[in-house]
């Protein structure tokens, strides 16, 4: 692809994930020319020897780009967002994994070790897979470990995507019949990922350990009845009702259509077969959802701005508390511990996300309420919505986005620290809260009395990078409000003022810490 820079020479220590000093860097100038220009620019990069803030230029670059990268990986799914296409997203992710991969291969790997969304890992592995001659040290292990951890429908649908690409070099099928191999129930993943199943055995020329299985897949006539209660239940829940009732809760949907089960009865008779995400799914339809407490916090704000106002303060008590408890399980020991803690919160109409990802960046901004509620000291924490409303449980996405005010009347309480969630459109009036805050930066508060930070939800394709308010403010992308301790720890490396060997520092940590969970 043009516009990207040869990787150069490298020899990294084989006990560690570290990259060595950049030729290139996508300079900022780069990001905002067109998109078709940006495409057709070659070997970008920083005057040698020129620095800012006692570093390397190139250094800080290099850092700018990584975490650009990250910041995308984060938030981007490749889906329509409120202000951009999936087309458009697609091609600006496409162009980033090629350019990040290219030049920094090493963080490239080393981003399976962070909380990147499922979407992105399942590219960078098979961007990784598809150029085995380039490979480092630890690539193996890291793809392995990232594999465990993905959705198995996410790993099933990657193969395929590295079938169709016809990439079957003999580390992907080493690692394709690894990952089958250690598959805890190799019969439900015949039932309930049958075609991915089969066409990954197929590209790798793989064989399944239990016979019953292989045939179940490939020769499905030639048994009359198997071993396997659930492959048996399979075979006959074809002409019988009751065995669809054995089966996996999606599968089972299409044998009860096909009988013409009423949907009521399948659901009250499937529940025990059902998983916990699964039941959360089919109760908004039924009636009220149950283990509420049990919920991720991000997925249970969804679920709590999905309902109708009415429900919301009908059950009011009962979704506070399921709210607080999820984000004290997130803050865990680190509880009350962040003092001082103001937060402005968009609720503007841009919340309201997509079609394809209804009001995700209000759900975000409403979990990072709850969750920076929990780590505040007790009494000391001030949410400042941007709507001017002061009942979480009501939020909606409406109306302008007024950051600059907001953040003037948070900055007024003297905060310790301060979170902006937001996807950085301050329009009401436009720029206002970048002045606000590189004032408040360079004038009154030079010592950095107060942590200042900002969150974006949302991915900006056009920038190649989540929107900022000001140079001077360090921004990350966010998806989960679970990520949020994490990625305010990971933004201090957007200020600046710190460069590439700590941030080559903390990918190591990261990945040495990620692998040994693995059991790598």
């Amino acid at each position: 692809m043009t516009g990207v820079t040869p990787k150069p020479p490298r020899s990294p220590s084989p006990s560690r994930v570290s990259v060595p000093p950049p030729a290139a860097g996508l300079r900022r100038d780069f990001r905002n020319l067109p998109m078709k220009q940006r495409l057709r620019c070659s070997r970008p990069h920083s005057p040698a020897g020129t620095r800012r803030r006692g570093r390397p230029v190139s250094e800080l670059v290099a850092a700018e780009d990584v975490l650009l990268f990250v910041n995308a990986a984060v938030t981007a799914t490749g889906q329509r967002e409120f202000r951009s296409s999936a087309g458009e997203q697609r091609l600006s992710l496409a162009f980033l994994h090629e350019y990040v991969r290219v030049n920094y291969r090493p963080v490239y790997a080393a981003a399976l070790a962070l909380d990147i969304n499922d979407h992105n890992a399942a590219l960078v592995v098979e961007h990784l897979l598809r150029t085995p001659a380039e490979a480092g040290p630890g690539e193996g292990r890291l793809i392995a470990a990232r594999l465990a951890v993905l959705p198995p429908q996410r790993v099933y649908r990657l193969f395929g995507a590295l079938r169709a690409a016809k990439v079957n070099n003999r580390r992907t099928r080493a690692i394709v019949r690894e990952w089958l191999a250690a598959r805890p129930d190799p019969a439900l993943d015949a039932v309930k990922y049958r075609a991915g199943l089969k066409t990954a055995l197929r590209h790798v020329h793989g064989r399944t350990a239990d016979p019953e299985t292989g045939d179940f897949l490939f020769a499905p006539r030639r048994r009359v009845r198997y071993g396997s209660p659930l492959l048996d239940a399979h075979r006959r829940a074809h002409y019988e009702q009751g065995a669809l009732y054995e089966l996996p809760f999606t599968v089972a949907e299409g044998f009860a259509a096909k009988h013409g089960v009423p949907r009521a009865l399948f659901l009250e008779r499937i529940a025990p077969r059902m998983t916990r995400l699964e039941r959360l799914r089919t109760e908004r339809a039924a009636g009220a959802a149950r283990d509420l407490s049990v919920m991720p916090l991000t997925r249970l704000a969804v679920y709590v701005l999905s309902l109708p106002f009415g429900e919301r303060v009908a059950r009011r008590a009962e979704l506070t508390g399921a709210l607080r408890a999820a984000a004290r399980r997130v803050a865990g020991p680190y509880a009350g511990s962040w003092g001082r803690v103001a937060a402005v919160l968009d609720d503007s109409f841009s919340s309201s996300g997509s079609a394809v990802k209804r009001r995700r960046p209000l759900a975000v901004a409403l979990g990072c309420h709850f969750l920076l509620e929990a780590l505040a000291a007790p009494g000391a924490y001030r949410p400042l919505w941007t709507s001017g409303g002061d009942d979480p449980l009501l939020v909606r996405p409406y109306g302008p986005t007024p950051l600059g005010l907001r953040v003037l009347d948070a900055l007024e309480t003297g905060p310790e620290r301060l979170v902006i969630v937001s996807d950085g459109w301050d329009n009401a009036p436009p720029g206002l809260a970048g002045e606000v805050l590189r004032v408040w930066r360079t004038r009154l508060d030079p010592e950095r009395r107060t942590s200042v930070v900002h969150l974006n939800p949302v991915y900006d394709a056009g920038g190649f990078d989540v929107r900022g308010l000001a140079p001077g403010v360090p921004v990350a992308g966010i998806r989960d409000a679970e990520d949020l301790a994490a990625l305010v720890e990971i933004a201090q490396f957007a200020e600046g003022r710190t460069g590439f060997a700590e941030l080559r520092a903390y990918l190591d940590r990261r990945v040495e810490a990620f692998l040994k969970g693995a059991g790598g």
